[in-house]
């Protein structure tokens, strides 16, 4: 049966998201393995020589930067640390080009921050970056940019299992590949000779992400954590997600085949649009709404807009336009959306029949405080 589905998703994989982490890429001092990425290349081009446009989000550039540089230890000091990564990158880039090369191709640099995903223009420009380059027959290869985000260095494990997966979801990519130093998700601690991998996950539920957690240390097992925020945020948008060994050898070759390899998260429901992608899992909200029973109903069940009578709360300072949070009785979001007032507004129309904004305000350019179509529920 898992074959089966395997073969389906493999067969769907057009366009494929490859992240590749630190421990994939370096030998035990730390270095870059160029092995390692020799192998990785001849994959990469291989698939793109199969007809699959091929994006790899990749993690080494504070390894390469070390080898450059001559040192054994990884810098604590955060300049020194980002310095180090500045380094590195070009010397990244320039390695996997090299390898590229032999198989008729290129590799194209792009370094984004998250902040960079939350302007929609931006958003898009980066996506038609991307789509550009896989026409030209260059592999993208996408990285944080260290020297501006600080949160990928200072984390053992960073967010580069979180970028691949919005850039999974920007391009609307059928498949993620989370190569990573373990087989997959296990049962249980993977050290332990008697945990058995889960081939296969059709639901992210409390039960499995309680996996990823040390029961005595309560910190995640080999950044196991932040993949399964990852594999959540693109099987939530409709796309499937596999973890793997990169250590395997011809693994993606394997993936693509079918072949059980890994641990498959299966897509959750439809496929959400690329607008609703964006406002679900790209931007960074700029404060939250709280809204009544009757209202989180309306949203959820009935399709409707937000309507100034349901809100009861605002959180936060934000102008018209911006991404908010909308949150039910309970404190918990339920929804996302582009805000047709500023907190100001809201805080004096909230509860209020919509015929009544222009006594309130003086005008009422929306009788929605957020349109249904800029409303993203769930995610």
């Amino acid at each position: 049966m898992t074959d089966l589905v395997r073969q389906e998703v493999a067969a769907s994989a057009d366009r494929i998201v490859v992240k590749v982490g630190s421990r994939v890429l370096t030998n035990a001092d730390g270095l870059l393995d160029q092995t390692r990425l020799a192998a990785l290349a001849q994959e990469l081009a291989a698939l793109a020589d199969d007809g699959r446009q091929v994006v790899l989000v990749s993690s080494g550039a504070v390894s390469a930067g070390m080898g450059r540089l001559g040192i054994r230890r990884r810098p604590h000091d955060l300049a020194k640390l980002q310095a180090t990564s500045a380094i590195g990158q070009s010397h990244l880039i320039e390695t996997y080009d090299r390898y590229f090369s032999q198989y008729g191709r290129h590799a194209a640099q792009l370094l984004l921050t998250a902040d960079g995903m939350d302007d929609r223009t931006r958003y898009l420009n980066v996506r038609n970056t991307i789509l550009a380059v896989l026409e030209t027959g260059a592999i993208p290869i996408i990285n944080e940019n260290d020297t501006v985000s600080v949160d990928e260095l200072q984390l053992t494990f960073g967010d580069n299992d979180r970028l691949a997966a919005m850039v999974t979801n920007l391009i609307r990519a059928p498949l993620l590949v989370l190569l990573s130093d373990v087989e997959g998700l296990f049962d249980a601690d993977p050290d332990d000779p008697a945990a058995q991998r889960i081939p296969l996950v059709s639901t992210i539920d409390p039960s499995v992400t309680a996996l990823a957690i040390d029961k005595q240390t309560g910190h995640s097992k080999g950044g196991m954590a932040s993949k399964l925020e990852a594999a959540r945020i693109a099987t939530t948008a409709g796309e499937n997600v596999i973890i793997a060994n990169g250590h395997t050898p011809g693994v993606l070759t394997k993936i693509l085949a079918g072949e059980d390899v890994g641990t498959l998260f299966l897509p959750v429901g439809a496929t959400i649009r690329s607008r609703k992608r964006w406002l679900s899992f790209a931007v960074q909200v700029r404060g939250a709404i709280q809204v009544d029973s009757g209202a989180l109903k309306a949203i959820v069940q009935q399709g409707r807009s937000l309507l100034p009578i349901g809100i009861v709360g605002v959180e936060g300072t934000f102008a018209k336009g911006d991404p908010v949070s909308i949150q039910g009785p309970d404190g918990q979001e339920f929804a996302r959306g582009l805000s047709n007032y500023t907190a100001g507004e809201i805080t004096r129309i909230q509860g209020l029949q919509s015929t009544e904004i222009a006594n309130r305000l003086g005008h009422c350019p929306y009788e929605e405080v957020v349109h249904r179509d800029n409303l993203s529920v769930g995610g």
